[in-house]
């Protein structure tokens, strides 16, 4: 029987890509980036958005530091676009940081379905994001009061898929594996690291991409866990 119920938290409930696309239209507009020649915000979002998976993939399996993804996500993209080295903007991405943690667009149904399963389970969050901005998007958000505990990859040491999260995690909510459960979005990270490790996991699919075989279940909406909770 189910009585801990871990999340994801960006992707997953905090909506990464539509506060991405919010804070770098914003920050298009600022920089005047249409003076280097990007006349299409569309373009350096869609540039930006391909980057920053693969180095997010890295980072999750340890492959680069967190200095590293900050590094190159966006030097990469303005390069990629065309600009030269020397007139890439070098605080963009601190603008960004600073900016983009400060957006409230949550997947719908989050606050709803948050609600109905606080009366019946406890839930935690386990993130791979940075601490300073996975922790002002909880405030700004207001999403404290449904999580017991707020596990982020940084203080524990290691990311997801590693088995040590998952077990730092359990360990912190006197869970066992088969009280658990994980909801998260990265095949990689939240559901084979879930079920390598020995916890159900449920893929939140909102794209529709096709479902690997090793995937259990799935939801499109975060609304179908009332049915299944």
């Amino acid at each position: 029987m189910k009585k801990h119920i871990f999340f994801d938290l960006d992707h997953t409930i905090w909506d990464f890509d539509k506060n991405a696309e919010e804070t770098l239209t914003e920050l298009y507009g600022h920089y005047c980036l249409y003076q280097y020649g990007l006349n299409s915000c569309t373009d350096f979002i869609k540039t930006y958005t391909h980057n920053n998976q693969l180095l997010w993939s890295a980072y999750h399996l340890g492959q680069i530091t967190k200095e590293t993804l900050r590094s190159e996500r966006f030097y990469k993209t303005f390069i990629e676009l065309g600009i030269a080295p020397e007139l890439v903007p070098h605080e963009f991405e601190a603008d960004y940081v600073r900016l983009s943690p400060t957006k409230k667009n949550l997947f719908d149904g989050s606050f709803n379905v948050l609600g109905y399963l606080q009366d019946k389970y406890t839930l935690h969050i386990i993130s791979n994001g940075f601490k300073e901005t996975t922790l002002m998007k909880m405030d700004v958000c207001q999403l404290n009061p449904y999580f017991t505990n707020v596990v982020i990859s940084e203080d524990v040491g290691v990311n997801k898929p590693d088995p040590a999260i998952f077990e730092h995690a359990l360990s912190l909510a006197g869970a066992t594996k088969e009280e658990s459960i994980m909801i998260g979005d990265s095949l990689e990270a939240d559901i084979q690291g879930a079920q390598s490790y020995g916890i159900d996991a449920i893929f939140f699919n909102p794209m529709k991409l096709e479902k690997p075989a090793y995937v259990k279940k799935q939801i499109h909406h975060l609304e179908e866990l009332i049915q299944l909770f």
